[in-house]
C-alpha cells in the first residue's frame, strides 16, 4: 500500500525559503517576481497549515524563529536539489551536463588529470563536480558518484573501479633512509583524521605492530600526500591517489608491501541512469581508464 504524501503548498514553501534566505519579504518578492504582500500572505498560510510560527515580525525587522531556522536549513538544500535535478532532466543536446559526486582528493589526484581525455572523447558533455564522494550520502541531483566502500549501497548500482591498497610514500630524499619497515620508528608519520586505521593495518602486516604513528594529522589524504611530497614526513598512500606521483617520481614507495584497506572504489548511480547516452559514455570511459590504471 502506497502512503500518500501530505505536503504543504509548494508556493508557500518557496515564499518562506526565499524570505528566510534574504531576511526580507521585499527581496523574496523580487526573486520570485510577485508582490511583498503575496509573499507575506503565502508565508502566513504556510504557518497556519503547519500550526507553527516561522517568523518573528516587527515594524523594522523580520527574524526567524527556532522552528523557522530549522525548516529553512532543511528546505534550502532540498529546493536546490530540485532545481539541479530539473536542469539535468530537461537539459537537451544544447546543455548536456553530468554532475559527479566525488571527494576532493579523488578529484584532484586522479579524475581531473584525466579529464582532458574525456573532453576529447565527448566535448559536447559538460562535467560538473560537486561536494561529496567518500563520506557524503548520494544526492538525487548527482548523475553518479565515486565512493569508497564495500559495494553495497541500497537503491544504487555499484561498479568496481579500483582496489584501495595501502603503501607508505614519501619524498625521494626521505626514502634514502628507509631500508626496512622498522626504520619508520625514527620517522615522522603523517596521518589522516578520518582514516587513522590505515597505518595500523600496514604496520601489523609489516610485522612492526608495536610502532605507534606520531606526526601531523590532516583532514584529507591529499593534504597528507602533498606534505609527504614536500618532505614533511611519511604518508600512508592509498591507490589510486598515489599512482601518478609515484610514476612521475614525486613520491616514492620505499617498501614493496601493499595492504588492502578492506574497501574498494566504486562508480555508483541510480538504475534509471544506466541507459542514458551521456552517462553511458562517461561510465564506459571511466571504467576503461580505471582498468588502464590498475
Amino acid at each position: 500500500m502506497v502512503t500518500s504524501r501530505r505536503l504543504p503548498s509548494l508556493n508557500g514553501l518557496k515564499a518562506f525559503e526565499a524570505a528566510a534566505r534574504h531576511g526580507s519579504f521585499a527581496s523574496a518578492a523580487a526573486e520570485l517576481n510577485v508582490s511583498p504582500a503575496a509573499i507575506s500572505r503565502l508565508v502566513h498560510l504556510l504557518e497556519e497549515r503547519l500550526r507553527i510560527t516561522l517568523f518573528e515580525r516587527s515594524a523594522n525587522r523580520l527574524a526567524l524563529t527556532a522552528a523557522g531556522r530549522a525548516y529553512q536549513a532543511g528546505l534550502t538544500p532540498l529546493l536546490d536539489a530540485i532545481a539541479n535535478l530539473t536542469a539535468q532532466v530537461t537539459s537537451g543536446a544544447s546543455a548536456r551536463v553530468l554532475t559527479i559526486g566525488v571527494g576532493p582528493t579523488f578529484a584532484t589526484r586522479w579524475l581531473i588529470p584525466r579529464l582532458t581525455a574525456f573532453q576529447a572523447l565527448a566535448p559536447e558533455i559538460e562535467v560538473r563536480f560537486t561536494t561529496g564522494g567518500v563520506a557524503a550520502p548520494f544526492r538525487e541531483d548527482w548523475t553518479c558518484g565515486i565512493k569508497l566502500g564495500d559495494g553495497d549501497w541500497p537503491g544504487l548500482v555499484s561498479e568496481h573501479l579500483f582496489p584501495a591498497d595501502l603503501s607508505p610514500v614519501c619524498s625521494p630524499r626521505l626514502a634514502n633512509g628507509l631500508r626496512e619497515p622498522r626504520d619508520l620508528a625514527k620517522a615522522t608519520l603523517l596521518r589522516v583524521a578520518h582514516a587513522d586505521e590505515d597505518w595500523r593495518l600496514w604496520l601489523d602486516a609489516a610485522g612492526v605492530s608495536r610502532l605507534t604513528p606520531h606526526g601531523p594529522v590532516f583532514d584529507y589524504y591529499g593534504q597528507a600526500l602533498q606534505a609527504a611530497a614536500d618532505g614533511v614526513g611519511i604518508a600512508m598512500g592509498i591507490r589510486p591517489y598515489i599512482d601518478d606521483d609515484v610514476q612521475a617520481g614525486r613520491l616514492v614507495a620505499p617498501f614493496s608491501l601493499t595492504v588492502p584497506k578492506g574497501q574498494q572504489w566504486y562508480l555508483i548511480y541510480r538504475d534509471i541512469r544506466r541507459d542514458q547516452p551521456d552517462f553511458l559514455t562517461f561510465r564506459n570511459w571511466i571504467v576503461a581508464a580505471a582498468t588502464d590504471s590498475s
